[in-house]
């Protein structure tokens, strides 16, 4: 019998506590995209030290531009991608959860500015081949929990051990795991 694919588009990637990779060590990635071809996603909780209206002053009048530039992930990080939540949905290039989505590449931001309630910029993705992900999921390398708007747009710090949490059982003792566990 053939494995069914299941998409995880709209939903969290929590890292597990076996991720050691420094890209990925207690990141939550959004999944905005996911076919059995591949997946791609943002880090939501990666704020650099770098201010949207000095990293893309173009989009300082769509994003506040004392907001930071997240990390995105590890692949292309010269690229920009930035998620909004839409007035009217239909608007974004691409949905990835309800009213959220992808600002369009080529639309003028001030248009732009009147039909995102808030958005959030971003340097590079996350991005699996084929079925990578799949591999990393059946090695409990990823927690899935579906994604709340909120996770993209709230405060970064602590989005590891709240996403944790509201996943319950077990998931909210790891939730207070202490970065090194030999402090415990």
């Amino acid at each position: 019998m053939a494995d069914r694919f299941t998409s995880l588009q709209g939903h969290l990637l929590i890292a597990g506590p076996t991720l050691l990779d420094p890209n990925f060590f207690r990141a939550v990635v959004l999944i905005a995209e996911h076919t059995a071809h591949g997946a791609m996603g943002v880090v939501l909780n990666r704020p650099t030290l770098l201010r949207v209206a000095d990293a893309v002053p173009i989009l300082s009048g769509v994003v506040d531009g004392e907001a930071l530039v997240h990390v995105g992930g590890p692949v292309q990080p010269e690229a920009v991608i930035a998620l909004g939540q839409f007035r009217d949905p239909t608007v974004a290039a691409a949905l990835v959860l309800d009213d959220l989505g992808f600002l369009p590449g080529d639309a003028d931001p001030d248009a732009i500015a009147e039909e995102v309630r808030r958005a959030r910029v971003f340097s590079g993705y996350a991005g699996w081949d084929g079925e990578q992900l799949e591999a990393e999921l059946a090695e409990d390398a990823w927690i899935v929990e579906p994604a709340q708007v909120d996770d993209v747009f709230g405060d970064a710090d602590g989005l590891w051990s709240r996403a944790l949490h509201r996943k319950g059982g077990t998931y909210r003792l790891l939730a207070r795991m202490p970065v090194d566990p030999s402090v415990n």
